[in-house]
C-alpha cells in the first residue's frame, strides 16, 4: 500500500526545489502524460457507459447523471495516474505528479463520498452538509499532503493522548479511526444502495413489497456490520457491547416499545403482503393509496395530495379497508327513485347510456339496471358497472355518472320524486283532524 503512494516532499525548504522542477521543460512531458490519463479516462468512462446502457443514470454511483459526475471516471483517472507516474519517474524528475496524485486522490474519496451520500439519502437536507464537509477534509489533506506538512501534523497529533480505561488512545488514532470508520460506512451503504436499486428494477404490485422488504433487510444488516467494523476501527472494545446490549434491550422493552414495535410491523406487513405498495386503503377515516412502506411507517397519500404518514403497528392491530380487491375491479352502484307514472324501459335505457359513455367503465362485465323496490315514494332503480382502475380515483367518477343521469332525466321530463309524509292534526276534543299529505 506504501508503494502506491508518493513520498511527500519535505515541508517549505524543498519547495523551492519543488517549484524549480515545475519550471523545467521535463514537467511539459508530465503535463502531457497527465493530459493523455486523462483523455483516456473519459473514453474508457463513455465506452463501458455505453456499453452498459447507463446513459441516463442519475442514481448511478459509478456514472452519475454525466460522464465525470461519477466515481468511475476520477478512479480509473488515479489508477492510469499511477500508471504514468510510474512510467515517467524513469526517465525525468517529477514535479507535476507530486501534486497530481494527491489532488486525484481527494477528487476519488470526494466524488464517491458524495455520489453515495445522494444516491443512499436521496432529498435530505443535512446530506448538503456531510457534502461539503467531505470535500474540506479531502482538500486540506490533500494540501498538507503535497506541502509536506501531513507527517508533521501527524506526529504532533501523536501526542495528543488520554486514557480510556486499560488502553491510551491519541487524537491521530481517534481521527484515523473516525475515517476508516466513514470509509465503511459510506461503502456500506453503497452496496445496501446498489442492491436495492437491483432488487426494485421491473417489480411492481406484491413483488415490488417482497423485494423492499430484502431490500431494508440487507440495508440494515450492511450497517449493522459496517458499525461494527467502525467502532472497532476507532478502537472500542467490542466486548463491551454485551452489557451495553443488555441495556438497550431494557430500553426497547420500556421506553422504545412502541419504536420497536413499528420497525416489527413494518417487517411483517413487507413479508406477509397484506397491504402491497399501490393497493387503496382506508385507514383511520383516511382513504388513499400506499406510496412507500418503510421500515418504520407507511405513506398514504389521498387524491386531493394529502398525505398520512401511518405508523406500521397501526396497520397490524386496526382494522384496515382494503379498497384494492383481485385484479384491480371494483363494483360500484347508483340507486335512484323516479316517479310511479315513469316510463320503465325508458328510464333504464337512460341508466344505461349514462355509463356506457364512460371509457373507465368495463364492457366485460356489462353495466347493468334492476327495478330493485317499490318504494315508499317511488320506482327504485339499481344501476351497476365496473372498473379496474380505482387508483384513479371513484367518487370523482361517481359524480360524473350522477350528473349525466341527472341532465337526461330532466331532458325527458322523468320527476325524482321528494318524499312524501301524512301528517295528522288531533283537535282539541280528542278527535282526529283532517290529514294533510306533501313532501
Amino acid at each position: 500500500m506504501n508503494d502506491l503512494i508518493p513520498p511527500a516532499p519535505r515541508p517549505v525548504d524543498d519547495f523551492g526545489a519543488w517549484l524549480r522542477g515545475l519550471l523545467q521543460p521535463a514537467s511539459l512531458a508530465e503535463l502531457a502524460a497527465l493530459a493523455v490519463a486523462v483523455l483516456v479516462a473519459w473514453l474508457f468512462t463513455r465506452a463501458l457507459r455505453r456499453a452498459l446502457s447507463m446513459q441516463h443514470a442519475p442514481n448511478s454511483v459509478l456514472f452519475g447523471e454525466r460522464l465525470i459526475d461519477g466515481a468511475l471516471f476520477p478512479m480509473v483517472l488515479l489508477l492510469l495516474g499511477y500508471v504514468a507516474r510510474g512510467v515517467m519517474v524513469k526517465f525525468v524528475p517529477l514535479a507535476v505528479f507530486h501534486v497530481a496524485i494527491p489532488v486525484l486522490v481527494s477528487l476519488v474519496v470526494i466524488r464517491l463520498g458524495v455520489k453515495v451520500l445522494q444516491v443512499a439519502f436521496d432529498g435530505q437536507p443535512w446530506v448538503r452538509l456531510l457534502e461539503r464537509t467531505i470535500s474540506w477534509v479531502a482538500w486540506a489533506a490533500m494540501v498538507l499532503w503535497v506541502s509536506g506538512l501531513l507527517p508533521v501534523v501527524l506526529a504532533e497529533m501523536d501526542q495528543v493522548t488520554w486514557k480510556t480505561g486499560s488502553s491510551t488512545l491519541s487524537l491521530r488514532t481517534l481521527v484515523e479511526g473516525l475515517l476508516t470508520a466513514s470509509i465503511v460506512l459510506i461503502v456500506a451503504l453503497w452496496i445496501s444502495a446498489a442492491i436495492e436499486a437491483r432488487l426494485l428494477r421491473n417489480a411492481v404490485g406484491s413483488e415490488l413489497s417482497l423485494r423492499k422488504a430484502v431490500s431494508n433487510f440487507t440495508r440494515a444488516l450492511l450497517m449493522f456490520v459496517g458499525l461494527i467494523v467502525a467502532l472497532s476501527a476507532v478502537g472500542i472494545d467490542l466486548t463491551a457491547l454485551s452489557v451495553l446490549g443488555g441495556a438497550v434491550g431494557v430500553g426497547i422493552g420500556f421506553g422504545l416499545q412502541k419504536l420497536a414495535s413499528n420497525y416489527v410491523s413494518g417487517f411483517v406487513i413487507l413479508a406477509e403482503r397484506s397491504v402491497r405498495i399501490g393497493d387503496n386503503v382506508r385507514v383511520d377515516n383516511f382513504e388513499g393509496r400506499i406510496t412507500d412502506i418503510n421500515a418504520r411507517y407507511t405513506l398514504v397519500r389521498a387524491l386531493n395530495g394529502r398525505e398520512s404518514i401511518v405508523p406500521n403497528e397501526t396497520l397490524i392491530t386496526s382494522r384496515v379497508e382494503n379498497l384494492s380487491p383481485v385484479r384491480g375491479r371494483v363494483g360500484q352502484t347508483v340507486v335512484l327513485t323516479v316517479n310511479y307514472d315513469s316510463d320503465i324501459e325508458l328510464v333504464e335505457r337512460l341508466l344505461l347510456d349514462a355509463v356506457r359513455d364512460r371509457p373507465r367503465v368495463l364492457a366485460d362485465p356489462a353495466p347493468s339496471v334492476a327495478l330493485s323496490n317499490f318504494g315508499a315514494d317511488g320506482l327504485e332503480f339499481t344501476l351497476s358497472y365496473t372498473i379496474d382502475d380505482p387508483e384513479n380515483g371513484q367518487l370523482n367518477l361517481r359524480s360524473d355518472i350522477n350528473r349525466a343521469i341527472l341532465n337526461a332525466l330532466r331532458a325527458h321530463h322523468i320527476d325524482i320524486p321528494f318524499p312524501q309524509r301524512v301528517v295528522r292534526v288531533v283537535g282539541q276534543g280528542g278527535g282526529e283532524g283532517a290529514a294533510f299529505s306533501g313532501s
